[in-house]
């Protein structure tokens, strides 16, 4: 089984990993091709390729420019720990003990515009890129055709099924229609009124706490997925 999470704009590349083995990016080469991209955009390039603000381009730009191979725990954080946000504050990845992580490790993976497929403990420096942006590179004009069929092939490897957890945006990535294993997409609605609806914040963090819940009942058959019950 795979679990397919987005990755978070938020960041905390000082998070203390307490648990697990750092390991490297498996699409790291990509990644310094579109680190050498990005590394080529001033300021005013970023506000606009991202629709983001002066104070935010200028961040990014320092954080592209600063990008450096090879990852150490010097200059690098865990994905698991790194990523922060409303998702992964749902999982609350801080108080995983190590079975958990070494679980993790295996079965839960993050889609991301920057690194492709991060497990876990693979390591990771700050970056924006959503995999939504239109970004010219020698594939195509956007991340869509730079990462072409490379995830949904490694997604394929790995898993005899997967629960996508990830938004549409990073789910498209993965071309979940064409892997040849069984795909199972939870949908998390409340109730309001009469009606049930999907609340952006409240959904997001269902989504981490049931890939907490997945990773902490070491949960391999997707049968047992409708015992899960969000607070």
């Amino acid at each position: 089984m795979i679990i397919l999470l987005s990755p978070s704009k938020t960041l905390d590349m000082d998070a203390k990993a307490p648990h697990g083995k750092p390991t490297q990016p498996r699409f790291l080469e990509q990644t310094e091709t579109l680190a050498a991209i990005m590394k080529k955009q001033s300021t005013s390039d970023l506000k606009k390729l991202m629709g983001i603000s002066d104070k935010l381009a200028e961040l990014n730009e320092a954080r592209f420019k600063a990008f450096s191979t090879p990852f150490t725990r010097l200059n690098a954080t865990p994905a698991l720990y790194a990523f922060q946000g409303d998702v992964y504050e749902g999982m609350d990845a801080a108080s995983f003990s190590a079975e958990d992580v070494a679980f993790a490790q295996t079965h839960l993976r993050m889609l991301s515009g920057f690194y492709g497929l991060l497990r876990p403990m693979d390591l990771m420096q700050a970056y924006r890129l959503e995999m939504g942006i239109k970004l010219n590179n020698a594939k195509g004009k956007d991340l869509y055709a730079f990462w072409g069929e490379a995830l949904q092939r490694q997604i394929a490897k790995e898993a005899d099924y997967v629960v996508n957890l990830a938004s549409q945006e990073y789910a498209k990535a993965a071309k979940l229609g064409t892997i040849e294993k069984p795909v199972i997409t939870p949908i998390f609605k409340e109730k309001k009124g009469n009606q049930l609806k999907v609340i952006a914040l409240m959904a997001k963090r269902a989504r981490g706490r049931m890939a907490r819940w997945i990773i902490q009942h070491r949960l391999t058959q997707p049968e047992l997925l409708s015992q899960f019950a969000e607070d």
